[in-house]
């Protein structure tokens, strides 16, 4: 086992958490207007769009923060083998699988990042 690869992972996975954590209480509480999950508020600075799309990026930081948590685990327990490849890419079509899920709920599917993730996530799983 190599622990500082170990240790980055738990990190990484903690930082995601945090991150997520406090941009909802210290910024996003605050442009919540209609009391759903995605925030709408921010006029006259923002547009709801762009407070939407702002909030799936600040999240989507954190589920690729936990992806890489997950490759830097996989690699610091020793667990490698040939089906390490596989795993990786695993792993890399479902942070982007996720990714384009929270891009679509937060933006209402108006941006078109999600479509994009998703034929990105197809692709790896396609292979």
């Amino acid at each position: 086992m190599n622990t500082a690869l170990v240790l980055a992972a738990a990190v990484l996975a903690l930082v995601g958490a945090a991150h997520s954590v406090l941009g909802e209480i210290l910024v996003f509480r605050r442009l919540r207007q209609r009391g759903g999950i995605v925030p709408t508020g921010g006029q006259p600075v923002l547009r709801e769009f762009h407070v939407r799309i702002l909030w799936g990026t600040w999240h989507l930081v954190t589920v690729l923060g936990w992806a890489l948590s997950a490759l830097l685990w996989r690699l610091g327990t020793g667990a490698a083998g040939a089906d390490l490849g596989t795993w990786v890419a695993d792993v890399a079509a479902a942070a982007a699988l996720a990714s384009g899920v929270l891009v679509f709920f937060a933006t209402e599917g108006r941006h078109p990042a999600w479509v994009v993730l998703l034929v990105v996530a197809t692709l790896v799983w396609w292979r």
